[in-house]
């Protein structure tokens, strides 16, 4: 197995080895080299070395650590009709934030302009440099494909078909990366970082606006070959329903089970509402109709999980976006393991996600963080 300074990070980073014994063991390399290796990731601030509180034969075995502090990451997680921006650590700690009113309707070009705008406000209030990041992650409400990084018809973005979305931010951020990706799809990878990396696979579904659902195997998203996995909102599960989608449709999964659908239903209820925002403000609130509406959506998000169950058998499906409730979850239980196979749900967990609305934050973070401290690319910064 290859065995650079940035295949060692890689061990450390992902908690497969925690010491310098650890290191020797699991790469069988000679204690000088691993010594050398070390070094090398010390001196460029990319782990750090402290004591531990376990001694042996008289020595305390010294722990080392990703060092999380060495740079910033700028993320933006884009929502239908708002955008969350933050500066984190590389470690995904929420170090400062701002959000912004803008819907993803205003077209790209004015929503990015916002965005960055906001990002350049963002980094001079809290003396964050172009130099100090990491780079910059950029979860948007749509399909995106993993080749270009670019939204490749997202059915609730009109305007934004392969728009160059990270081009358009580096312009602002010259020589700073910028990576994309499916706000599902961010979430996912979010919690599966901050508390479900032992598990092999996982989904989360997302129910905001629209529907979406992240899957992450064996420690990796998967977007599909063109970034279509886990697009369930739009699987047509009322034909004969008049329910318009905004991807034109009529019947769609989030034409009927959404936060906009569910906002719609409580509007006609006399609870003006129009977005799964209101809806979860609504829920917070106590509001009773809210509730069984959202339970309601819960048994057909649920009718659609049963068949990705079925087909990924995955071992944690969590609930997360706007709608993530009580109800939802209840709803989506109710027909997710009565329409499901036994053999496939057997071991399978069922939960609410643990990070709310920072899961796509964290999500965006590691994949930066990924991209940027993969063994090649330290390997490739240490050689140069």
């Amino acid at each position: 197995m290859p065995t650079g300074p940035g295949d060692i990070l890689d061990l450390i980073r992902h908690g497969r080895a925690s010491t310098r014994g650890d290191v020797r063991e699991a790469t069988g390399l000679s204690r000088m080299t691993v010594a050398q290796r070390l070094d090398a990731l010390l001196g460029a601030e990319m782990i750090i070395e402290g004591d531990t509180t376990e001694a042996t034969g008289g020595r305390r075995r010294r722990r080392l650590a990703f060092n999380t502090s060495q740079s910033r990451v700028l993320v933006a997680a884009v929502d239908t009709t708002h955008t969350r921006i933050a500066v984190t650590d590389l470690g995904g700690a929420v170090l400062a934030e701002d959000n912004i009113d803008v819907p993803v309707e205003a077209g790209p070009s004015q929503v990015l302009d916002r965005i960055a705008a906001a990002m350049a406000t963002l980094m001079r209030t809290h003396d964050v440099t172009a130099a100090g990041l990491c780079g910059v992650g950029v979860s948007l409400p749509g399909p995106v494909d993993p080749e270009s990084g670019r939204p490749s018809q997202p059915p609730i973005l009109p305007g934004w078909d392969a728009y160059p979305v990270a081009e358009q931010l580096q312009a602002d951020l010259p020589g700073v990366p910028v990576l994309t990706a499916n706000d599902a799809d961010a979430a996912a990878l979010g919690e599966y970082a901050a508390g479900f990396s032992h598990v092999r696979s996982l989904c989360l579904v997302k129910v905001s606006t629209g529907i979406g659902t992240g899957i992450v195997i064996d420690g990796r998203s998967y977007a599909g070959f063109d970034g279509g996995a886990g697009d369930i909102g739009h699987v047509r599960v009322s034909p004969k329903s008049d329910a318009r989608c905004q991807c034109g449709m009529r019947g769609c999964l989030a034409a009927v089970a959404s936060g906009r659908a569910v906002a719609a239903e409580l509007t006609e209820l006399g609870y003006p509402a129009h977005s799964g925002r209101e809806v979860h403000d609504l829920l917070a609130a106590g509001n009773a109709d809210a509730a069984v509406l959202t339970q309601r959506a819960g048994r057909r998000i649920g009718e659609v999980m049963a068949t990705v169950v079925c087909l990924l058998n995955p071992q944690e499906v969590l609930i997360g976006g706007d709608l993530a409730s009580a109800p939802l979850l209840a709803g989506i239980r109710e027909t997710l393991y009565s329409l499901a196979l036994p053999r496939a749900t057997r071991h399978m967990a069922l939960q609410l996600g643990a990070l709310g609305e920072d899961a796509a934050i964290v999500g965006l973070t590691r994949l930066v963080v990924d991209h940027e401290f993969s063994p090649d690319a330290v390997n490739a910064k240490l050689r140069g």
